[in-house]
């Protein structure tokens, strides 16, 4: 198996076709950037307050702000894209037989889109203060 290529150079030499290029230097901003928003998601909801007051009105309160909504959507593209990617590239290395390959990325494909469009629409489509007036409600 070849040596993955370490630097934009090496990357350029080995991947004949932009689209490889570009995904490459993607992998490279998109895990740089995914340090960022994991550790401030982190911060925001575990260490600047204290974990154990965490209830559905203080996730509804910051989920009504849209600030909060569009951190949340980077951070969910960024990791969905940067995960698929990463498994696109273990299927390229491992799964030997085209047809077999074509579909698997198919699968992974469809799933990663479900998974990120449903995602989204929980972070946008609902309002929280009125969910969270209804769960209080049942109580």
């Amino acid at each position: 198996m070849a040596r993955a290529p370490k630097s934009l150079s090496e990357a350029r030499a080995t991947y004949t076709t932009n689209a490889e290029l570009a995904w490459w230097v993607f992998m490279r901003i998109s895990g740089l950037m995914l340090i960022f928003l994991v550790f401030a998601h982190l911060w925001f909801n575990n260490i600047a307050i204290d974990a154990a007051t965490i209830d559905y009105d203080y996730v509804a309160q910051r989920l009504a702000q849209p600030g909060v909504k569009i951190f949340d959507t980077f951070l969910l593209a960024f990791a969905m894209l940067h995960g698929v990617n990463g498994l696109r590239y273990s299927v390229e290395d491992y799964v030997r037989k085209p047809g077999r390959r074509f579909w698997t990325k198919v699968v992974l494909y469809a799933v990663a889109g479900v998974v990120f469009v449903l995602g989204t629409m929980t972070l946008w489509a609902f309002s929280y203060e009125e969910m969270g007036a209804a769960v209080r409600a049942l109580n």
